[in-house]
């Protein structure tokens, strides 16, 4: 879409239509997300709230709540303000994939294969996800999907009119209702895509913006980041002073979002607030660089709460240097676990305080308000450890001026203070390992710490468009691609 002209959120639009019809675990017409949008032209960034809430009732007979579809309508709003290309270019080829069939990725795979037995239960997705046999897909093999594509078609052809209120929005409801779930024609109607302002941290012409809540993971990132920031040494610190540094920032934001957070994600303090210098200085008051702080310390402490482990992220930027940079999820691993019946798509889990909702949703753009340049774009994955992941490297890059690949090839480090263990991948030396123990952290090896997305240029894009670097974490299955012409 890039090639033919076609702006960041053309681009955007072409790839979550796509991950519909290849990605339903986390990216179905059911679920939602949201995107933080950079329009270099008027050098702002804004984000897109498009996540699904819960429908205003949920009846009794409802078994699996679910929650009101809110990508098509989000993605249709992001094309009505930046898009340049027809709508019907950007959806056809996920309609496309839906129709002839798309192979069964290793992502899609990683994400399918502990809950296939429980997902074949349901018919309408045991058409999609077993072969003729009963026996569950593998990696490679066509997903087919006839009532998807027909849904896409409409939403091709006729814009997002008929999904929300005309003949497919009854369908939908009645599917949902058949496949226990909680939708009404009014949740459809009702529902908006809202643009809203950032969480913004400013030093000099640069600004750094980070989702807002209720995608609360941006608010944790953007604390990590001024705590890091403010003490200006992580530049010229030694690897396990990053480490330790990285894990006492994200134990204090997990600390400071107990106080912040309220059940439905969103804040008590305004945007401002929570980033504010008192916020700041008062959760750093008690950091030693060369000690481990309990948690119990802290007033109040961390606490521990589900977490929704499931989401994808992606970012696009066009030649302009405006960017998108979304994150998407079904607030469980393929929502309820359930299609509404003849319409393809899995419904996502209705948002609950008890782990299925958008705290570990957190893009983040950084830009030169005065030149109007773009100098990064990330977005992660992976339940609890997201923030984090993404803080891993945006530090790196940003904070220490490492190159993009280094920085997201480091071994992660994480600790959310409940329980209080500072979580390592296996490749951190035994020495840094050693050292940090030494200092009081109770030390734990996990195999991956976030999924992250990012696009890095150094020298501002698209004035050094050369400066700049795309990867998809190797951790995962992803793929990235950029181009100078």
């Amino acid at each position: 879409m890039l090639a033919k002209g076609g702006s960041a959120a053309d681009a955007a639009v072409a790839v979550y239509f796509t991950l519909a019809a290849t990605l339903p675990s986390s990216a179905s017409l059911g679920g939602g997300g949201m995107c933080l949008v950079y329009d270099a032209k008027a050098g702002k960034v804004e984000a897109l709230d498009f996540l699904s809430r819960a429908p205003a009732t949920i009846p009794a007979t409802a078994d699996r709540p679910s929650a009101v579809p809110a990508n098509p309508m989000g993605f249709w709003t992001l094309h009505a303000r930046f898009g340049r290309m027809p709508w019907t270019q950007l959806v056809a080829p996920g309609e496309r994939l839906a129709r002839l069939g798309a192979p069964a990725s290793r992502t899609l795979m990683a994400d399918f294969t502990p809950v296939a037995a429980p997902l074949l239960q349901d018919p309408d997705s045991r058409r999609v996800f077993a072969d003729a046999t009963g026996r569950p897909i593998t990696e490679g093999v066509k997903l087919v999907q006839p009532d998807l594509a027909r849904i896409l078609s409409s939403i091709r052809l006729n814009g997002i009119g008929e999904f929300y209120h005309g003949t497919i929005a009854r369908d939908l409801v009645a599917g949902a209702k058949a496949a226990g779930g909680s939708l009404e024609l009014s949740d459809l109607a009702a529902l908006r895509a809202e643009w809203r302002p950032t969480v913004q941290l400013k030093d000099g012409s640069r600004v750094t913006h980070f989702a807002p809540p209720p995608a609360a993971a941006g608010t944790l990132e953007a604390q990590m980041y001024a705590m890091i920031d403010g003490r200006g040494d992580f530049a010229s610190a030694s690897n396990v002073d990053r480490m330790h540094m990285l894990a006492e920032t994200s134990m204090r934001a997990y600390a400071d979002r107990a106080r912040w957070m309220r059940d439905d994600y969103s804040s008590i303090d305004s945007l401002s607030t929570l980033v504010s210098q008192p916020v700041i200085d008062r959760v750093m008051s008690s950091y030693d660089p060369q000690r481990h702080t309990a948690p119990a310390s802290f007033s109040p402490a961390p606490s521990s709460r589900p977490e929704n482990p499931s989401a994808t992220s992606f970012i696009t930027a066009d030649a302009s240097g405006s960017a998108v940079a979304c994150t998407l999820t079904m607030n469980n691993a393929f929502g309820t676990g359930r299609m509404a019946r003849g319409t393809g798509i899995m419904l996502a889990a209705a948002p609950s305080a008890q782990g299925r909702g958008p705290s570990a949703l957190g893009p983040m753009i950084a830009v030169n308000e005065s030149s109007k340049q773009l100098y990064f774009a990330g977005a992660a994955a992976g339940g609890v450890a997201a923030p984090s992941a993404l803080m891993n490297v945006a530090a790196r890059v940003l904070l220490a001026s490492q190159p993009l690949d280094a920085a997201m090839r480091a071994p992660r480090v994480h600790n959310a203070g409940a329980p209080d263990i500072t979580y390592v991948e296996p490749d951190a030396s035994r020495d840094d390992v050693a050292q940090l123990t030494a200092r009081g952290h109770t030390m734990a090896t996990t195999p991956v710490l976030g999924l992250v997305n990012a696009l890095s240029c150094p020298d501002g894009m698209p004035r050094a468009r050369n400066s700049c670097a795309a990867l998809s974490d190797p951790r995962g299955h992803g793929i990235a691609m950029f181009s100078n012409d």
